[in-house]
């Protein structure tokens, strides 16, 4: 199975709309803390919920006060980075289950010290002179890719 993490997330649309992915497709999505916003399962702000809509329920979401703890649940899973600073085009990957696609902040990324554990840095190849894809639609991009990659899309039943 494929996983999303997304670290220190600062757009609660975004994130809503991540863990609706998840839900939807069956992929656990780790939240990395601190957000820029408020997070809570159990109480969400209206922006969250926005994107989320009534797909909480649905959703495995694995809550992470910070990085230490996110690694320590994570250990044996290859990290891999979603970054602009990307070495490896996200469709020339190779792509195994357990995967661990990581996500940074709409507004930063990760710093260097977070970007230094990742296994891999993959990129979306993009026209020249533009910044980036917006992180929720990146990160459908590739998911999509992962889960065609190592066949774990839901059945059709």
């Amino acid at each position: 199975m494929i996983e999303l993490a997304l670290y220190q997330p600062d757009n609660p649309r975004n994130t809503g709309t991540l863990i609706r992915l998840g839900a939807c497709l069956g992929v656990p999505v780790h939240i990395i803390e601190p957000c820029g916003f408020p997070f809570s399962t159990r109480s969400s702000g209206k922006a969250l919920k926005a994107g989320l809509l009534d797909y909480l329920e649905a959703a495995d979401i694995r809550h992470h006060m910070d990085w230490a703890a996110f690694q320590a649940a994570t250990d044996g899973h290859r990290i891999l980075l979603m970054t602009t600073k990307g070495s490896v085009g996200y469709t020339d990957f190779s792509y195994q289950p357990g995967d661990i696609l990581l996500m940074g902040q709409e507004s930063a990324g990760v710093p260097t010290e977070i970007a230094n554990h990742a296994d891999a840095r993959l990129l979306i190849p993009m026209q020249p002179g533009l910044r980036s894809i917006n992180v929720a639609l990146s990160a459908a991009m590739v998911v999509g890719e992962a889960m065609r990659q190592t066949d774990t899309f839901p059945t059709m039943d």
